[in-house]
């Protein structure tokens, strides 16, 4: 019952400290911040009831990561409606420093297929490793590699094409 405890102590402390990169991530699969705070919140409930699954409290990022992704998922399945809204640009609190290019680039993650656009948003905007994004989205790491070569050819090709439009 103790390690029970402290595994939620370890948890809580991670979800504290965090919930704004939750959000932001839930977001940009939801484009609706109710919807993303609706499913923050439930992945939340899912790791606190899931939390003696956890193995090792070192983990409680990928592990806790995997689980907003899911929820993220179950989402999008359930609701196949995409609603893009002028809160895109409130909301998108990213620290670049041209909002038109952070914007344009916003834009282009949001557009690309579920698998890229998580191994994306992990890499670049919430900074985790290779191995970290392969252990999330629980694939090997090759295949994390070959979906985010992809998935910047794809941007590219995008960003480009918005530019000249």
């Amino acid at each position: 019952m103790q390690q029970i405890d402290s595994k939620l102590d370890v948890l809580k402390k991670y979800i504290l400290s965090d919930q704004n990169k939750f959000y932001r991530l839930v977001y940009s699969y939801t484009k609706n911040s109710d919807d993303a705070a609706d499913v923050v919140q439930e992945a939340i409930c899912k790791a606190i009831a899931k939390v003696h699954t956890l193995d090792n409290a070192e983990y409680v990022k990928t592990w806790f990561y995997r689980i907003l992704i899911n929820e993220s998922l179950n989402y999008m399945r359930k609701n196949k409606r995409y609603i893009y809204k002028d809160e895109i640009l409130e909301n998108a609190s990213y620290e670049d420093k041209d909002i038109a290019q952070s914007y344009t680039v916003f834009n282009a993650v949001s557009k690309l297929e579920p698998k890229m656009r998580t191994v994306i948003i992990l890499r670049y905007y919430e900074d985790m490793k290779f191995t970290e994004i392969a252990k999330v989205t629980n694939s090997n790491l090759n295949t994390v590699k070959s979906r985010l070569y992809k998935a910047l050819d794809l941007l590219k090709i995008t960003i480009r094409s918005d530019d000249f439009e």
